[in-house]
């Protein structure tokens, strides 16, 4: 333990337990009483924390606040407990757009405020904990009265789980880590880290409104259980509120990736964001050099406009358009305004509104910055575009946090929706503040680098990186042989099946599901397309009926039209799937499938798929056949 683990409010905690009346245990459950958070006074006079779910001790008891250097000294008479609040709070959330068109927000909260005596260094310090029924969140905060500052050298805040469980972890533009016994991990991790506690237990650590400062970085070492924050000091004063620790907890994975709650801890939205709308994209990005009957694809005018008239017919929203349209995208001569095919952008800007397709436009991260942001992003508004891709962003943690704040923040003034590429800061709720914050690559995207991932990349990143929020992943590629019918500069097979490809796109969690190929590919197979194009948000119902991190999943999400789609996806392995019917409301329902064909294979028979419609009833199951890397679609429509 580090000799100076003895922050400077832990032994405040002392004197409130020792002199008062006040017991040196307090618990607070949530709303539903399957979640306990325990604070408690440690033997060596510090405040730690324990969590139970479902009557089991999922984390131990675990230290919380900060340290302030090694001469730091704390005496019990410096701190007390002035007073703690419990109260609860139930209200509702109607998103703009999201998992569900409401939300319940409802939980128990604890409020312990702390004071101190001048040789404390701050006088006043709250920590603040809300429980709710899907997990635990947790802040420090300095009240705006405070008139004393202290600057802290490391935040102690650690996650001893009781247990060696199995987790998995967030990895840039990579597979994800996992599965990993939590003894095996050693050195940094990043969130999300999705744990299996046991068959009916899982958590997720997170964090929630950061709004300033280092994304969160966890710290482990060989043969421990425990995880701790990793964090640059920070100066508490006046004003100051770290981000919230958050805790998911859930009996199945699916539960994690349900929740809203990282979203419901950060602030409410001001203003009118009625023009938010989220919804199916095409791109140009991956069509360069596709050669289909007789026409050759380009990042050019005509392309796009082939690309808006196929959006236009199939109920898809926005074209997003990629690179170098302006020039070079990392050239500093290359304007963001004023570039090469700035004309014809303006052209198809004013096509893609006749046609009521909008149109999004990349930014690199030097032009954003060499030339005026805000002017950038006005003109942006003013020509009339949907949204902006901002790829390549520069800078410590902190400062691409506090840059991608003010570009969303921009773009919310200029009604332009906004998606962070390239190693993009963590969600972390953002869209409830800011809903055009509508996606971000917090993944490996499928097919937006040199590489593609195998089909438990995607099994393993919804339960993960789909935690945090909306994610842009790339998928539905249905060119899976590619070659001249592909991008220039990649053309390498895609390990997945033509039905899985399609499903993939429902299961994701996106305000802009971003499809990659050309519209012939599309044509080809109706089936999926009208699967795709079923997609209607903002969606009215969510629910992930069943899943195993890395095995399979299966997602139903109620479009704004009241149809329900159901993807399912599975890895490397073929299984047959049991979907009950009795999310629906009592009813018949008619009910199209689409899944793989016979002898499908993610690696030598791709593209076979056969569909089948009936009618049924809410007490009725579906069962599909996955094939290896296969999935299923199915659009339910009542009668």
């Amino acid at each position: 333990m580090k000799s100076y683990f003895y922050s400077f409010f832990f032994l405040l905690i002392l004197n409130s337990f020792q002199s008062s009346s006040a017991p040196n245990i307090k618990s607070v459950s949530s709303p539903n009483g399957n979640l306990v958070v325990t604070f408690q006074l440690a033997k060596d006079g510090s405040l730690t924390y324990s969590l139970k779910a479902w009557k089991q001790t999922v984390i131990a008891d675990s230290p919380l606040g900060y340290g302030a250097g090694k001469t730091v000294s704390a005496p019990s008479s410096d701190w007390m407990i002035e007073n703690s609040k419990q109260h609860s709070v139930l209200s509702f959330w109607k998103p703009v757009w999201g998992k569900r068109s409401v939300v319940p927000d409802e939980y128990n909260e604890l409020i312990l405020n702390l004071a101190g005596t001048e040789s404390s260094g701050l006088r006043r310090l709250r920590v603040e904990s809300r429980i709710y029924n899907d997990g635990v969140a947790f802040r420090y905060v300095v009240p705006a009265e405070e008139k004393n500052s202290l600057s802290a050298t490391s935040e102690l805040t650690e996650y001893r789980f009781a247990g060696d469980y199995t987790a998995w972890f967030y990895n840039g533009e990579n597979a994800n880590i996992g599965p990993e016994k939590l003894s095996e991990s050693d050195g940094k991790r990043l969130p999300v880290m999705t744990v299996k506690a046991g068959n009916d237990r899982y958590l997720a650590i997170h964090e929630a409104d950061l709004e300033a400062g280092d994304p969160l970085v966890l710290q482990s070492q060989k043969g421990s259980t425990a995880f701790s924050v990793v964090s640059n000091p920070a100066k508490l004063e006046a004003g100051f509120h770290s981000a919230w620790r958050v805790i998911l907890c859930g009996k199945t994975p699916g539960s994690l990736v349900d929740s809203h709650l990282i979203e419901l801890l950060n602030p409410p939205a001001e203003g009118d964001f009625s023009w938010v709308k989220p919804g199916v994209a095409v791109w140009d990005w991956r069509i360069d050099g596709a050669q289909v009957d007789g026409f050759t694809y380009s990042m050019s005018y005509p392309s796009w406009v082939r690309m808006v008239d196929f959006a236009a017919e199939n109920n898809i929203r926005y074209l997003v358009l990629d690179a170098n349209w302006y020039g070079p995208e990392h050239e500093s001569e290359s304007d963001p305004v004023k570039g090469d095919k700035a004309n014809d952008v303006r052209r198809l800007l004013q096509y893609g509104k006749e046609k009521g397709v909008g149109i999004w436009l990349y930014l690199n991260d030097v032009g954003g910055r060499k030339f005026p942001i805000e002017q950038t992003l006005k003109q942006y508004g003013d020509w009339g575009a949907a949204g902006i891709k901002y790829g390549f962003m520069r800078g410590t943690p902190a400062e691409k946090n506090a840059w991608t704040r003010k570009i969303t923040e921009l773009c919310a003034q200029n009604h332009l929706l906004c998606d962070f590429h390239d190693g993009p800061v963590h969600p972390y709720g953002q869209m409830r503040t800011f809903p055009n914050a509508v996606t971000r690559e917090f993944c490996h995207a499928q097919l937006d680098g040199h590489h593609v991932f195998v089909p438990s990349t995607f099994v393993t990143t919804v339960f993960v990186n789909m935690v945090a929020g909306p994610i842009d992943m790339n998928n539905g590629m249905f060119d899976l042989r590619q070659g001249k019918t592909t991008r220039t500069d990649e053309n390498q097979p895609v390990p997945s099946t033509l039905v899985s490809e399609a499903a993939r796109t429902l299961i994701v969690f996106s305000g802009a599901t971003i499809l990659p190929d050309v519209p012939e590919y599309y044509r080809k197979y109706p089936d999926l397309l009208k699967f795709i194009a079923s997609q209607k948000m903002p969606w009215l119902e969510s629910k992930t009926l069943s899943g195993e991190i890395g095995q399979y999943i299966v997602m139903a999400r109620q479009a704004n039209d009241g149809n329900w789609l159901v993807g399912a996806a599975t890895n490397e392995s073929s299984r047959e799937l049991t979907i009950p019917l009795r999310f629906l409301k009592k009813g018949k329902y008619e009910v199209t499938i689409v899944q793989d064909g016979e002898n499908a294979h993610y690696l030598t028979n791709r593209e076979v798929l056969k569909t089948e419609t009936m009618i049924l009833k809410t007490s009725d199951k579906v069962t599909v056949k996955l094939a290896a890397g296969g999935g299923a679609c199915v659009i339910i429509k009542k009668l």
